[in-house]
């Protein structure tokens, strides 16, 4: 089983922020290229999933993110608890009307995790209920790929319970940021290390068809370079081509 007690949320010591931040410039720069090429050809699409307990940089990953995508080619959902009408349906209904076209890259800020992690932490579903869902969920993530060509990346920001509370200390004595804080971001808190036993749950019980990326995120710089590579890879190994142009014979 996966123990994210074993994964570092520091940088690694070689790389300064300045070579970090120099290095993400680059990775944005092929990013943006690599887009238009997704974008002209409508044959492939990719879903970029970011997870993390709360204050961990999911908002701040999709503001780095945006600033090298084309909002023509780019959109981004965040999840909210479910609707009454939401949960009148089953829990992947919301989230398929949700996935990227052909040519479209799609950020869930949150995701269908949510129905497996919330009733873990507060033990509102059966463990055989909750891996029923995990199973469907791999087969939804397998479908998607396959009849709609969609890549899938699954980030999880990983930050230390000290820099968790720093960020919503932060929330609380900047006037700039107060609009951020909510007062669930304290229960949040307070259940830090059940989050991380739900997560290292999913982790360890998902298939490899798409792992997950555990992305060291105390310090954010560190954590913008890691993603930006990681969707630069990810868009390089698509295979991106332009459409040939297509022209009749005998006429111009």
């Amino acid at each position: 089983m996966i123990k994210l007690s074993e994964y570092s949320t520091e940088p690694d010591e070689d790389l300064s922020k300045e070579k970090a931040e120099e290095l993400r410039l680059r990775e944005l720069e092929r990013i943006e290229e690599l887009q238009i090429r997704l974008f002209a050809g409508k044959k492939k699409s990719l879903l970029i999933i970011l997870q993390g307990v709360d204050a961990s940089g999911k908002d701040g990953t999709v503001k780095k993110l945006f600033s090298a995508l084309n909002p023509l080619g780019c959109t981004c959902k965040a999840w909210k608890a479910p609707t009454p009408e939401e949960l009148s349906r089953d829990f992947l209904w919301r989230i398929h009307k949700e996935l990227p076209g052909k040519g479209w890259i799609q950020i869930f800020n949150r995701s269908h995790y949510e129905d497996i992690l919330v009733p873990f932490v507060y033990e509102s579903l059966s463990k055989d209920t909750l891996k029923e869902r995990l199973e469907f969920i791999d087969s939804f993530e397998e479908f998607v790929s396959k009849e709609n060509h969609t890549h899938i990346l699954k980030f999880f920001l990983h930050i230390s319970q000290e820099e968790q509370i720093k960020r919503i200390e932060e929330r609380l004595s900047n006037p700039e940021k107060n609009w951020k804080f909510d007062p669930s971001d304290l229960e949040a808190h307070k259940n830090f290390k059940k989050y991380l036993n739900a997560y290292e749950w999913i982790f360890s019980h998902s298939k490899d068809r798409f792992p997950w990326v555990v992305v060291p995120s105390d310090k954010k710089w560190y954590r913008d370079y890691l993603i930006a590579k990681a969707v630069r890879k990810e868009l390089e190994d698509m295979d991106l081509k332009y459409p040939k142009l297509e022209v009749q014979p005998g006429k111009t």
